[in-house]
């Protein structure tokens, strides 16, 4: 494997790490300033680095293919830089537009993090990089303005219109924990999940597809999402009470404005009741709320498809507690709550069940709450 050393010719002065996310419950909230619960993953993108006292910025990822790409921070811009190279180049972006006098940098990007699998490896490599320049310039940066800044590196340098519970994810959560985010104001509470006390386990299963609207299909159902706060007269979705959700229905005269609209402020609802469930030490009782929250997310945002609602359906059917898909949708991963003794068995009937349907097998693994973005030995 290529090292720093080889590839720039000199040490690093750092190894930082940021991990992708599994989000518990909360779908398509955070850009309506509703509430969510990520946790992040054992697996991380690792930023290995050194500064540079020339304006340039020279990226590698031991990932893909094409070599190093060095771009001059002097006159960036979004639109500037293509493919993987834009999420880290972007935050250096951001960073600077927000009068942080940052110096330039060599860094090695090395990652484990699935792509394409909903499990958030952009805020993954963004974080990382904010993390890693932060540090290198002496700025100190907090979790939430390094969430911040790389949100903005996904939202005006990529042109992803994201809301930022990947990027406070990867930057906050903390190991056997899921974390409690108002997106409104990023507050915040680390709560307890030991799933193995209670005989538990969360599986991801990634279903290895990616369909290829899905960029667009997201943009679409955040206009559909403000369409529906401007016709309520609220800044935001956030804004509608759950028990006054028939009232608001009953005001919406497009039928998929109305759709979004009841997914979000149910969904919103979903994040509580799991709240309440797991404060209560009833985190077996939050299986009901996934497979309640998928049905939202495949009938009102219509976001699922058929490999996701397949994983649903075949592991509910097989034993399992509940079931979801997580992350943006129209492909990725789907987490499956299970009693840790039948969790190889729910495993083997949704790959038999994707082979039995033509598609490729599906990658399955637990889902293990670990720490948020952090600096590492070299």
């Amino acid at each position: 494997m290529t090292t720093f050393d080889e590839l720039f010719g000199r040490d690093p002065e750092g190894l930082w790490a940021a991990p992708g996310r599994v989000n518990l419950i909360g779908e398509h909230t955070d850009y309506n300033e509703g509430y969510v619960m990520p946790f992040a993953l054992p697996h991380t993108v690792r930023a290995t680095a050194a500064g540079r006292a020339d304006g340039r910025l020279r990226l590698h990822s031991l990932g893909v293919e094409g070599g190093t790409v060095e771009v001059a921070l002097d006159g960036l811009a979004p639109g500037d830089v293509p493919g993987w190279a834009a999420y880290p180049a972007g935050v250096a972006w951001a960073l600077r537009e927000a009068g942080h006098g940052i110096g330039g940098a060599d860094i090695l990007f090395d990652s484990d993090v699935p792509t394409g699998a909903g499990l958030s490896s952009s805020a993954a490599i963004e974080v990382a990089t904010a993390l890693a320049l932060s540090d290198l310039n002496g700025l100190g940066l907090p979790p939430d303005e390094l969430a911040r800044l790389s949100q903005r590196a996904e939202n005006d340098f990529v042109g992803m219109p994201c809301g930022i519970l990947d990027q406070m994810a990867s930057a906050s959560c903390s190991a056997g924990h899921v974390l409690h985010l108002d997106t409104r104001d990023l507050g915040r509470r680390q709560v307890p999940f030991a799933m193995a006390l209670e005989g538990l386990r969360l599986l991801v299963v990634d279903t290895q597809v990616k369909h290829s609207h899905a960029d667009g299909a997201y943009a679409t159902r955040r206009a559909e999402c403000e369409a529906g706060a401007a016709a309520l007269g609220v800044p935001y979705l956030r804004d509608v009470a759950h028990e006054k959700l028939a009232d608001a229905l009953g005001r919406l005269e497009d039928e998929s404005v109305r759709r979004r609209v009841r997914h979000v402020v149910t969904e919103n609802r979903r994040v509580e009741r799991v709240i309440e469930l797991l404060d209560a030490g009833r985190a077996r009782d939050i299986g009901a709320v996934l497979t309640e929250g998928h049905a939202s997310l495949r009938d009102d945002f219509e976001v699922s498809c058929p490999e996701l609602d397949l994983v649903v359906e075949v592991a509910n059917a097989a034993g399992a507690l509940g079931a979801r898909m997580t992350g943006g949708g129209f492909g990725g991963s789907a987490i499956v709550l299970v009693d840790e003794d039948a969790a190889g068995a729910i495993g083997t009937a949704v790959t038999d069940a994707f082979g039995a349907a033509g598609y490729r097998a599906p990658r399955v693994f637990e889902a293990i709450p670990s720490p948020g973005a952090r600096r590492l030995p070299l």
